[in-house]
């Protein structure tokens, strides 16, 4: 297993400002750089379309927050529905004829490959993919995809649980996961609708190799009191005391602890994480494919991206010229996590943990 070392000064490369350091959930970091400016776009085409519909997967304010943006920079009338990664690849398989949606915005990149494998994303070449800080990793090689924001994987623990629990420390390691105190006291979403879950899961299969791996994951399934159906509820419930340990994004955890006020501590696995490059892609057949292109585009600028924290969103940008708000959730060690691996594989990976370690019925809301 190789580290990704290289993310941490992609991360600070697309820093612009950062006027204050923000201190929840982890030290603060070095001062960040100038990152370049992006290079200027084509000339915008004319957007003939006076609606837009569109699938959105990240947190319920974020969705909300972009449509008003977008409404108000386009004129263009906005509806979106809110699901997670799971379940908006679902939707978009079974609509594959007669799609209700125009774009996808949001969601590990893992979906948005098996979407395009199961052919039903519409290649773009937008201009505005000269912006993308690392190309290589942040979009699609035949363009069916685009990455919108970055995440890092960790823990989060209630800190008042540790209180109640003298000798207790919070997990920074895989490993940690099986300890006897925390038997029945894990919250994880389930991945046959969390692109989140997914990730961890396709996260312990690269660091321990798929035998190991899938031991491991059988193990951790017997620590877990509740499965729930989006990602970031783990954090959610067990900032309100439901559990002990949650398995999230760290920009999950900060969100917590910043507009709830949850009592919770954010800890990394020593031996490395996986991370996410959150995807966006237009869907074939979209009825709407001119106003789809300009949401494509829009939402590669660097204002766009610098939009986050007003939406409790605190993801790391893609685009050069960005704010990053929290870049010190990119510090842990990031594993040379597989996307395409991990895409092609995800029905396979998902079926057998559903068939074969924990079923997807009763998951917590």
């Amino acid at each position: 297993m190789k580290t990704a070392k290289h993310l941490i000064w992609t991360i600070f490369a697309l820093v612009v400002v950062f006027s204050t350091m923000l201190s929840a959930c982890a030290s603060p970091t070095a001062a960040p750089t100038e990152a370049s400016e992006p290079e200027d776009a084509a000339e915008q085409p004319v957007i003939e379309d006076k609606e837009l519909n569109v699938l959105c997967t990240p947190q319920e304010e974020w969705c909300a927050g972009m449509k008003a943006e977008f409404e108000k920079e386009f004129g263009i009338s906005v509806s979106y529905v809110r699901m997670s990664s799971g379940e908006a690849l679902a939707r978009i398989q079974a609509e594959k004829d007669n799609p209700s949606f125009d774009i996808w915005w949001g969601g590990p990149a893992d979906s948005f490959i098996a979407a395009k494998e199961a052919g039903v994303l519409e290649a773009y070449d937008s201009p505005n993919m000269a912006n993308l800080i690392d190309p290589a990793k942040a979009k699609d090689p035949d363009n069916y995809w685009a990455g919108v924001y970055m995440g890092s994987l960790g823990f989060a623990t209630n800190t008042n649980w540790l209180a109640a629990n003298p000798g207790v420390e919070a997990p920074t390691s895989w490993d940690d996961l099986l300890k006897p105190e925390f038997t029945g006291q894990i919250l994880v979403a389930h991945p046959s609708t969390s692109g989140t879950s997914y990730t961890a899961l396709a996260t312990i299969l690269q660091i321990k190799g798929e035998e190991a791996g899938w031991e491991f994951i059988k193990q951790y399934a017997g620590q877990v009191a509740q499965y729930t159906k989006s990602g970031a509820a783990p954090a959610k419930f067990v900032g309100l005391g439901e559990g002990a340990v949650a398995i999230v994004f760290s920009h999950d955890t900060v969100n917590e602890i910043e507009n709830n006020q949850a009592p919770l501590k954010l800890t990394f696995p020593a031996e490395g994480t996986g991370y996410e490059i959150g995807g966006m892609a237009i869907l074939k057949g979209a009825k709407n494919m001119s106003a789809a292109k300009a949401w494509f585009d829009w939402a590669l600028t660097p204002e766009t991206q610098s939009l986050g924290p007003k939406y409790k969103a605190y993801q790391a940008p893609t685009v050069k010229g960005a704010v990053a708000s929290r870049p010190e959730l990119m510090e842990a060690k990031l594993i040379e996590y597989d996307f395409q691996w991990a895409g092609s594989h995800k029905a396979e990976f998902v079926d057998k943990f559903s068939n074969e370690i924990a079923a997807a019925d009763k998951l917590k809301e």
